[in-house]
């Protein structure tokens, strides 16, 4: 009986430890957000700053504050994964009573893509379009969509020119 003994606890110790499983940790898979370059609109292959940026997302339940008064050569944006559209409103002042405001409407196709059993499902944007509303004063010159697929926020989407 205690030539038994030894091997049934090994074996209990076996059985015990194959059932565990590893840890699933999401590392990589997040929903991307849009990515925007500001370029020159004389120099297309040049990024240009602007100055006193200030972009705000347009909801159902009003205006948010998305970007604040900054100087950016570039920005990521959310885009809403529940709808097939997402606007912001693009302002810039030049001086106190200029102040220059466009909107941005973008339109595309959502789809849940099943990511991996610890990140769940994340959303790629597809059909990506961009429209143009501009006030009086034209700053937001030309909009190029560069990839209208949107798996990840590692390059450029969306290139505005002014």
């Amino acid at each position: 009986m205690r030539k038994l003994r030894i091997p049934l606890i090994v074996l209990l110790g076996i059985l015990s430890f194959s059932a565990c499983e590893k840890d699933d940790i999401c590392i990589d898979a997040d929903t991307p957000r849009l990515v925007i370059r500001f370029m020159d609109a004389l120099d297309t292959t040049l990024s240009k700053d602007v100055q006193n940026l200030v972009v705000i997302g347009v909801g159902e339940t009003g205006l948010r504050d998305t970007i604040p008064n900054l100087t950016l050569d570039s920005i990521v944006l959310p885009l809403r994964p529940g709808k097939s559209s997402t606007t912001f409103t693009f302002s810039r002042q030049t001086s106190i009573t200029d102040i220059n405001i466009d909107t941005l409407s973008f339109t595309y196709n959502p789809k849940e893509v099943f990511a991996s059993r610890a990140c769940g499902y994340v959303v790629r944007y597809d059909s990506l379009q961009a429209a143009v509303q501009q006030d009086d004063s034209l700053w937001l010159q030309r909009i190029a969509v560069d990839s209208s697929f949107i798996e990840n926020t590692a390059s450029t989407h969306v290139r505005i020119f002014h």
